[in-house]
């Protein structure tokens, strides 16, 4: 019996159903045929079936044992097929992954992307281009720079700032904080006890970045409303050098992920300066409301730091994962962070920008493109009014509160977080109403923490969330 031949070039044995030894033939998963054409147009059907939802469904987790009984076995031998697999996406997986641009989620920090960056995020997936290095993607790593210049700008950076684009907050604050120890090793030496000065309300990836590191943390009391002040910082860096402690960086927040507050940028730069030490601002979460006219004077000392985060992702309506890490100074960055192998001694010649060089990274995708072209086609105008819908909703949503006879506001929002408590319940009722209004489809809010006390949390950065929205949620915890 002569072998059989599947249609895409390779001869398969009768007796063992395998490819003839050496004899692999062309990747079936890269045929193109009337198939991939069909589910080509299927996707894309989708994908503008799920744009155009308003609002798109909010759905609900399953538990893996619910999951496992509904798929079946999806990982096979000889494939599912396209039809098979995509149903699975469609019908079982996706309902089981919450939407996290839905109105009314409102819990954690949402994203909510605009049709333009979600359009472009599929052109940079379609276009496999290696952002890493500029031989390989000028072009899109231009455009990047260009966005990352806007940025920048944004904070009141000089010219010659710049940084690139990685996945998300956490990563970027590792690379500042590994740029800011490199740099204060090559100025001052190695053999210090070197730490990390912030508020107890920084991020949790600071102190992961402070391990990673292999360096302290000196915490530095809050104000009233959890603020880093000038005067409480210079007093916890002097307490710690009475320890024999060196604070090498200062952390300051451009947004409590938590309480949305702003650190006294100023103030911490101010006392950073005196100390020579690095100043890193984690905007990730707050630091979109630069680009809102409303928001922008809380941020009044950023353009004194060494660098920045934003997460575009949060509310700068591009889609995960996206997050920029700006440098006043790049080339510090560099210094620290560049890789050096034989392969890569061709691009170091070339001199050009080669982002690989700014962050702890080597392979990425062009993340900061989907943001560049909503940017570029709305311009900036459209984002400081949509920024700003987020500061109004969350002052709407904090009079509603005010005026609701069964919830109490635990304080004034300084950007789009909400914090208020539900009068008379404990701790788990207060999950008990979240389970139950996320499984009937009302709204996603999970409660908090807050000075030891389980309150809600409200974070707008949805511009198509409503006060009707709010006071529905409101009503509903009545």
């Amino acid at each position: 019996m002569a072998p059989r031949h599947f249609g895409f070039g390779a001869p398969v044995d009768p007796g063992t159903g395998t490819y003839a030894r050496g004899v692999a033939g062309p990747s079936p998963l890269h045929r193109r045929d009337d198939t991939t054409a069909a589910v080509t147009r299927e996707i894309v059907d989708y994908v503008v079936d799920r744009m155009a939802m308003s609002p798109p469904p909010l759905d609900a987790p399953r538990s893996p044992t619910e999951l496992a009984a509904a798929t079946g076995t999806m990982i096979t031998p000889d494939g599912l097929g396209y039809e098979q697999a995509f149903a699975l996406f469609r019908e079982v997986l996706a309902p089981a992954c919450i939407s996290s641009d839905h109105p009314r989620y409102l819990a954690f920090v949402p994203t909510a992307p605009s049709e333009a960056a979600t359009l472009f995020d599929l052109v940079v997936s379609a276009s496999s281009i290696y952002g890493d290095w500029w031989v390989e993607g000028a072009g899109a790593i231009f455009a990047e720079n260009a966005t990352l210049r806007w940025l920048a700008d944004l904070a009141g950076f000089p010219e010659g700032a710049g940084g690139v684009f990685v996945s998300g907050g956490t990563a970027g604050n590792l690379a500042a904080l590994t740029t800011a120890r490199e740099t204060w090793r090559r100025r001052h030496g190695r053999g210090q006890r070197l730490a990390v000065a912030c508020a107890p309300s920084a991020h949790s990836s600071i102190r992961l970045a402070a391990m990673v590191t292999d360096v302290e943390m000196v915490t530095v009391p809050g104000d009233d409303r959890g603020r880093l002040t000038g005067p409480a910082l210079r007093n916890a860096c002097a307490a710690a050098a009475a320890d024999g402690i060196t604070v090498f960086a200062v952390v300051a927040t451009g947004g409590a992920t938590n309480t949305g507050i702003v650190d006294d940028l100023a103030g911490a730069a101010e006392v950073a300066g005196e100390m020579g030490a690095w100043l890193h601002v984690d905007a990730a979460y707050g630091g979109a409301a630069m680009a809102s006219t409303m928001g922008r004077p809380l941020f009044d000392g950023v353009e004194r730091a060494d660098s920045f985060v934003v997460d575009p992702h949060k509310w700068l309506f591009s889609p995960f994962d996206c997050a920029a890490i700006v440098y006043r100074e790049p080339k510090l960055a560099g210094a620290a962070l560049t890789q050096h192998a034989e392969y890569l001694e061709t691009l170091d010649a070339t001199g050009e920008w080669n982002p690989s060089d700014f962050a702890i990274h080597m392979t990425r995708r062009v993340r900061g493109l989907p943001l560049w072209f909503s940017v570029a086609a709305h311009g900036t105008r459209a984002y400081d009014q949509a920024v700003t819908r987020g500061l109004e909703l969350a002052r709407a949503a904090a009079r509603m509160i005010a005026d609701a006879p069964h919830l109490d506001l635990v304080m004034e929002p300084e950007l789009s977080v909400v914090l208020f408590r539900r009068t008379g319940w404990a701790a788990e009722r207060y999950q008990e109403w979240s389970d139950a209004a996320l499984a009937a489809g009302t709204a996603f809010v999970v409660p908090t923490v807050h000075d030891g006390e389980t309150v809600f949390r409200f974070c707008f950065v949805n511009p198509t969330t409503t006060e009707d929205d709010i006071a529905a949620i409101i009503a509903a915890m009545g």
